[in-house]
């Protein structure tokens, strides 16, 4: 009970504090005061001396109303009151000091007031919806944390390092899905690309990983979890199949490790993973593909599992069809197997980091879908799982607001 209060709090803090931050952000000055202030004295001196030699025919002096509507689009409040006083007393004297009727005066000083009250006003409403948002997307974070966990994984098998960005770079999450976790019987892996992009295809992806959550640990056999997924994306699918939504399946990679030297694997439909090891890289065979998850009613195999040889100090890469079907300007697809075949020779972190690199260079920084990739290693002797430090997940949400 101890541990479950002090890991909420740890995330109740890492929340807020992501709150307090972006709501300082969105009050901090884009510009600093020297630099607005002095731009304002230079601009009413050029302003002044036109207006002084255009004569009484042509007033410019009243056009600085729109200066207090201008800094209210990047000033903070403050500034942008301390500009709308500078104009209104510059306008208003200005106008004083010309003369005229007493209707031409007032109904100038009524403007003008007027004017920068909205600029004023203006600034206020900016920031207030832009603290709003802020706000709002703190706790999509905080929501969608609980969707896809921030990477690296560790646990006492294997440490995964893995890259996400879900075609709209504006969201956390898409249609691509990944989890890792820990059970009695090893550590359990999941790589899996719902049918569909976007918010639409969030729904079904996390039927699949409640279900894999739970599965992981309470299945002994990695059959058992595929199972268990079919029947999470079946009864996804009836409820959607109610509600007006179309049926959904997913395409995924289930692995087992259990620190023997090989790894079992039941591949739903997904693409084969790449094994790299003695800078050497390839496709690892899997012969016994099954029917993707919600489809199993339209294949009378039984799933089985896979033996694969995963030696110590290789790499074994998981990815979605984002990857291979990135193409360039020219429309050719991206040469995934050639292009690892330079890099066998890096660390799991820094092969994400080029392959993000090129994938950008190649498509031009087109994305057409969703992209998730895993760089699994095992853990090396003599290391024990641990969580991530606190606030890095954290950290790793708001770069993926920028894409990768």
């Amino acid at each position: 009970m101890t541990i479950g209060l002090q890991r909420l709090s740890a995330t109740s803090g890492t929340a807020l504090s992501g709150t307090d931050a972006g709501e300082a952000a969105v009050r901090a000055p884009r510009v600093g005061n020297r630099t607005l202030f002095g731009g304002l004295a230079l601009l009413t001196a050029v302003i002044v001396l036109l207006d002084m030699g255009s004569g009484d025919e042509l007033r410019i002096v009243p056009l600085m109303v729109v200066v207090p509507a201008l800094v209210s689009v990047f000033g903070t409040i403050r500034q942008t009151v301390g500009v709308a006083s500078w104009v209104m007393v510059v306008a208003v004297g200005s106008r004083l000091l010309s003369g005229g009727t007493f209707w031409d005066i007032t109904s100038g000083v009524v403007f003008t007031v007027l004017a920068c009250f909205l600029g004023v006003g203006a600034c206020a409403l900016r920031i207030r919806h832009a603290i709003e948002i802020a706000r709002l997307r703190s706790a999509a974070v905080a929501l969608q944390r609980q969707i896809l966990r921030p990477l690296p994984i560790v646990t006492d098998q294997v440490v995964a390092h893995g890259t996400y960005a879900p075609i709209e770079e504006d969201r956390l999450v898409g249609g691509d899905i990944y989890e890792a976790v820990s059970s009695p019987y090893g550590t359990r892996v999941i790589i899996g690309d719902v049918q569909g992009k976007g918010l639409a295809a969030i729904g079904a992806g996390f039927a699949v990983l409640g279900a894999f959550r739970e599965a992981a640990i309470r299945e002994p056999t990695l059959t058992g979890v595929v199972d268990a997924l079919e029947d999470a994306v079946a009864r996804h699918n009836a409820f959607s199949a109610q509600t007006g939504e179309i049926e959904r399946f997913v395409t995924a990679l289930v692995l087992g490790f259990d620190g023997d030297g090989r790894v079992q694997a039941v591949n739903c439909g997904h693409l084969p993973p790449r094994l790299l090891h003695d800078n050497v890289a390839g496709p690892v065979p899997l012969r016994r593909t099954s029917v993707p998850l919600g489809m199993a009613e339209l294949s009378s195999e039984a799933r089985v599992t896979e033996w694969l040889d995963f030696p110590t100090g290789a790499t074994l890469l998981m990815f979605t069809d984002g990857v291979t079907e990135a193409r360039d300007l020219a429309g050719t697809f991206y040469p995934l197997d050639t292009r690892l075949g330079r890099w066998a020779h890096l660390a799991p972190r820094e092969l994400l980091d080029a392959l993000h690199r090129d994938l950008e260079a190649f498509s031009g920084g087109v994305r057409r879908d969703d992209i998730a990739v895993l760089a699994v290693r095992r853990t090396p002797s003599g290391s024990s799982s641990c969580p991530e430090p606190l606030g890095y997940g954290a950290r790793r949400a708001a770069e993926a607001f920028s894409g990768w």
